[in-house]
């Protein structure tokens, strides 16, 4: 209790920051010297110390850091068991994928082996299974199949004219282009790394991923069902083709060989049942069951047995070389045809992997470092290449294997690669009987994941319109085009859609909410109130070239003030103004000689009068003084009256009998009253007014309604106008002239303009842009807008009572 009540009693002191203070602070800022001199960083990076060349070690080789630090007895159990489980999972996976490259399936046993021995040395995270994925093996197919299609490799029967292809060179010249591939993609992944761009993957939002993937899983159905039913089909590539060939495959429905067609059915059944039954008894098993691998084992022994292929025809894996093939030199002069397909599986395979990364580290408390994920995945890529091996990242099947079934660091991996290189050596040729009809079941049921993914329609629908339009697009350009272009085309239109969004961002005019320094927007918040005299206007995204007119724009129409037309209103009206002075001092000269023969002329008969008494007499002939008083009136003896000597008023006309007369002015540029109301006749554009009346009050209301003109107001109650721009990253040259533009502009009219929530690299920015000048200081700076509000409040003195109160009470209250 008592420390309840100290904590209670507790009070903050706080600085009040008024208009002096606040000058001050921005004369002592020195925004020149915000970075260090660039010798100072060059001397400081090429600094070599014994803990910086530590850093540079731990952070090329991150094994260094964890594995000294392993602890056997905490961490060994658990990754062993993880380790044999996805390696179990390695096996059926590779063979299975290596059919969706076009590759035989021992290939994809090395895809397994080799790139997760490099990950280990070089990878940041903890869970994720390198090896095999569908979606690079349908990229890589789409490769072969178009350098090395099958009627580039027909050769003729011994005395016949049938042709046949060779399936064993053309195996040969698949591996040679899927190696070049994916040792070009994995170099450009490490130069990528090495120049830190990481954050390339930022640029694939997960709408985009999961769509890509999504397409992409249909392309893998289509390669997999000619399997399925037995057919022989020719694998297109280029745009359209997954409709070229499905409409192959439906053509040739009728040619289905149907023992193959029973061996996929019953293989799917299986699967299907099995891992419905995983899923239900998971929680109570430690590991799962190995689904895949008791299928392949079970269809193996029951091929060998029976004699599927002799038999029934059925197409079997064939010869699995034991042992580990020699590495091997990609061929460089497939590196120019297949350089986008390069691009496209290092982009795609870096995104799949840091997206997953990043999942399980968030999950488990520790970081991901994504320039050197990609320098690790390339790395995985490029040597991988040279052992034959394709295009690897990380499976979210078997990652999610790897991590619910308690493994902790990479040594999982490691134990994984372990039971891939015991198969590849010693149990390789016992698959040899192993029917493809079943691997084709296996990735047709391991695909219902990525079926799942159509789901994010309904849900993007709900929470985001414009994410929903990024997923169709990229599923759309994904089946109709290629993946690789379809990926192009899909970054694009994402692009596309932040550039649009950017264009179009939320314009708000912010008010303050009593009690507090915040300020927010007046039209979603019913408890601010406006700030009296000012207007804060706030925009949602940064100002750059492609929105610097429609900010402006905004501007205009949140403020009230039309900027544009006030000012050409007044330089037109000045200019009329300088014409009418030079008029009414002509006049003025011309009425000075007349008033000077009138004064000569009445010296000779009555002595000296004025002015007044002579328009008196020539009003009224004969008449005395108290009469001319009173035929005028009052009003018009009050405006005869003034010492103006730049309103004269003049009958045109002699009175009539119903007592009416015509009245003129002239006006020139020296009265203020006259001033402040714009002086001008938007009746005529002449020098003289017409009105009915002479009295003051009627030409009074004649003079308001003239000077309002084409504006409808000439005076405003704004008097200065804050810009936040907190949201604002960076500036460029346009928007600084905008900004420019707009201090002068609104300065022409007295409204003053601030700046608020400016970061250092946007000051910076301006400082080179020559934003400021002597019109245009540091002083118009402030670090949020409350101190800006307060310097106006402070500077023009306009604040009402309860406002002044509620900011001084906020502002001196000890918190």
């Amino acid at each position: 209790m008592g420390m309840g009540r100290k904590a209670r009693g507790y009070r903050v002191e706080r600085d009040v920051l008024d208009e002096q203070r606040l000058e001050e602070l921005a004369q002592r800022m020195d925004y020149s010297d915000i970075h260090p001199s660039l010798t100072k960083q060059l001397k400081e990076s090429f600094r070599c110390t014994v803990p910086r060349l530590k850093r540079s070690v731990v952070g090329c080789l991150p094994v260094l850091y964890w594995l000294p630090r392993y602890s056997i007895w905490d961490y060994g159990m658990p990754d062993l068991i993880s380790g044999i489980s996805v390696g179990i999972m390695h096996l059926p996976q590779g063979m299975a994928y290596a059919l969706l490259a076009s590759l035989p399936p021992v290939f994809g046993l090395y895809t397994s082996l080799y790139p997760a021995l490099v990950y280990f040395f070089f990878g940041t995270s903890r869970h994720i299974s390198i090896g095999t994925f569908a979606v690079l093996s349908i990229m890589v197919g789409s490769v072969t199949e178009r350098l090395a299609p099958d009627r580039n490799f027909l050769v003729m029967l011994n005395g016949t004219n049938l042709t046949e292809v060779n399936i064993t060179a053309r195996d040969s010249y698949r591996v040679q282009v899927a190696a070049a591939t994916t040792v070009l993609g994995g170099l450009i992944q490490v130069v990528l790394g090495l120049v830190k761009f990481g954050f390339v993957g930022t640029y694939l939002s997960e709408p985009l991923v999961r769509a890509y993937t999504t397409a992409a899983s249909a392309h893998a159905v289509v390669a997999v069902i000619a399997q399925l039913f037995g057919l022989s089909t020719t694998r297109f590539s280029g745009p359209l083709s997954l409709v070229y060939t499905l409409v192959e495959v439906c053509s040739k429905l009728p040619q289905t060989h149907l023992p193959t067609l029973v061996v996929s059915g019953v293989s799917m059944v299986f699967l299907i049942a099995a891992k419905e039954i995983n899923s239900f008894i998971s929680a109570k098993l430690p590991v799962p069951i190995p689904v895949e691998l008791i299928m392949i084992v079970a269809a193996t022994v029951i091929s060998s047995y029976t004699h599927l292929n002799d038999n029934y025809t059925i197409s079997v894996v064939g010869e699995i070389p034991s042992g580990l093939a020699a590495p091997r030199l990609p061929d460089a002069s497939l590196f120019e045809e297949v350089m986008g397909d390069a691009f496209a599986l290092a982009i795609v395979g870096y995104a799949i992997s840091i997206s997953l990364g990043k999942t399980f580290a968030l999950k488990h408390g520790y970081k991901v470092d994504s320039n050197q994920e990609l320098v690790a995945l390339g790395l995985s890529n490029a040597v991988g290449g040279f052992f034959q091996c394709y295009a690897v990242c990380s499976s979210m099947s078997r990652s999610l294997i790897q991590e619910s079934t308690g493994g902790k660091t990479q040594m999982a991996g490691m134990a994984s690669a372990v039971i891939v290189l015991v198969t590849v050596l010693k149990l390789g040729p016992l698959f040899q009987e192993l029917p493809k009809a079943v691997l084709a079941a296996i990735v047709f049921v391991n695909l219902k994941g990525m079926f799942k993914q159509y789901y994010d329609i309904i849900t993007l629908w709900r929470s985001s319109k414009v994410d929903l339009v990024v997923w169709l697009v990229t599923w759309v350009s994904t089946l109709l085009f290629n993946l690789d272009m379809g990926l192009g085309a899909s970054i694009t239109f994402a692009v596309l859609t932040v550039i649009f969004r950017t264009q179009l961002p939320k314009y708000s005019v912010l008010g303050h909410v009593p009690g507090t320094e915040l300020y927010l927007d007046m039209e979603t918040h019913r408890e601010v109130r406006e700030v009296p005299g000012i207007t804060i206007f706030h925009s949602s995204a940064t100002v750059y070239f492609a929105n610097a007119d429609l900010y402006l724009e905004a501007l205009k129409g949140k403020s009230g003030l039309d900027i544009s037309k006030m000012i050409i209103y007044k330089r037109r009206q000045e200019a009329k103004q300088r014409r009418r002075d030079k008029r009414a001092e002509r006049r003025a000269r011309r009425e000075a000689k007349r008033q000077k023969h009138a004064l000569r002329a009445a010296e000779q008969k009555t002595g000296v009068f004025s002015v007044e008494e002579a328009a008196g007499q020539w009003k009224e002939p004969g008449g005395g003084d108290g009469d001319r008083e009173e035929s005028l009136g009052d009003g018009q003896r009050g405006w005869c009256g003034r010492e103006n000597g730049t309103v004269f008023v003049m009958p045109t006309t002699p009175r009539t009998p119903d007592d009416q007369c015509s009245w003129e002015y002239l006006k020139g540029s020296k009265d203020p009253d006259c001033a402040t109301l714009g002086a001008v006749s938007e009746l005529q554009d002449g020098d003289t007014t017409t009105l009915g009346s002479s009295s003051e009050d009627t030409l009074s209301r004649e003079l308001d309604k003239v000077s309002m003109g084409s504006l409808g107001k000439w005076t405003w109650d704004i008097h200065s106008i804050i810009l936040d721009l907190s949201t604002a990253n960076f500036i460029d040259t346009v928007a600084i002239k905008t900004m420019r533009n707009i201090f002068h502009d609104f300065g022409e009219i007295d409204v003053t303009v601030y700046m608020a929530g400016c970061q250092m690299s946007v000051v910076e920015q301006l400082e080179l842009g020559g934003f400021f000048s002597e019109s245009i200081t540091k002083g118009r700076l402030f670090a949020t807008v409350h101190d800006a509000v307060l310097h106006c409040l402070g500077h023009q003195g306009t604040s009402t009572p309860s406002y002044e109160y509620s900011l001084e009470m906020q502002c001196s209250t000890k918190l």
